[in-house]
């Protein structure tokens, strides 16, 4: 059995993105992996252009009957996988070559924790303009401002997943089902490291201020409030659970100007 599994949902992506994010992790420096790809209901032929591009062995092709989310999507990899570490990626990223191979040497001589992050580049088709960067060792204050770990740069011991039963696949945490995981994870005891390399691109437009929809800044407020109960980040953490509601209320505009 392959020793990783990198496990990664498709939906409708660019295809100069998704060949991208395909080549970074075949062109792996440490090949000991599956690449599970789960079609989540696609509606035009992404799924089908990279089966017909894509014979790699290693990779695992997988399908939910029609589109049911991210969370749905990687727990539906999470039964499939095989390795004793999962490897997160999104299908318009892309890891640095070295990536899986850092990360696999990180989890081996440091059993003490259960994920490795790592830093990140953030780019966009202009190419990198920003960055990333978290602190080592995760705390639980770390986890009050935002969610202190880049989703698509972890991989995840595969009992760390099973400690939390993976991602949780309802209304509320949709679109945040990450900080929901990673509030989890972390209130299990399992210790959390970001690498201080940055080992992915993670593909956010600059020109853009994108903001979530209302309800899904609402799912967020529900995703704090849980988490910081279980962290015991009261009182202090009231004061940021309604966060995401008063950002969704400043004009794109100001907000463009903000994060510049």
């Amino acid at each position: 059995m392959p020793k990783v599994s990198v496990i990664m949902g498709v939906y409708n992506t660019n295809k100069e993105y998704i060949s991208l994010a395909i080549e970074s992790i075949l062109n792996q420096t440490y090949t000991d992996f599956e690449y599970i790809i789960c079609n989540d209901g696609c509606t035009d032929d992404t799924f089908e252009y990279i089966k017909s591009k894509y014979k790699d062995s290693r990779i695992v092709y997988i399908e939910n009957d029609t589109n049911r989310g991210l969370a749905y999507t990687l727990n539906h990899c999470l039964n499939k996988a095989q390795g004793e570490y999962i490897a997160r990626m999104d299908s318009d990223d892309e890891s640095l070559l070295n990536r899986i191979e850092e990360q696999v040497d990180f989890l081996d001589n440091n059993k003490e924790y259960g994920v490795a992050a790592t830093n990140a580049n953030l780019f966009d088709e202009n190419g990198i303009w920003g960055k990333l960067e978290y602190n080592e060792n995760i705390n639980k204050k770390d986890f009050l401002k935002n969610n202190p770990v880049i989703h698509p740069s972890v991989m995840i011991r595969r009992e760390i997943y099973d400690l939390v039963n993976g991602y949780r696949d309802i209304l509320r945490t949709v679109r945040v089902e990450d900080y929901d995981l990673f509030f989890r994870i972390f209130a299990k005891g399992a210790k959390i490291y970001t690498i201080q390399k940055k080992l992915l691109n993670y593909r956010i437009d600059k020109s853009m201020a994108k903001k979530k929809k209302y309800k899904y800044r609402i799912n967020e407020c529900w995703v704090r409030l849980q988490g910081y109960k279980i962290l015991k980040l009261y009182p202090k953490g009231l004061l940021y659970v309604i966060k995401p509601l008063i950002v969704g209320l400043i004009p794109e505009k100001v907000l463009r100007v903000i994060k510049k």
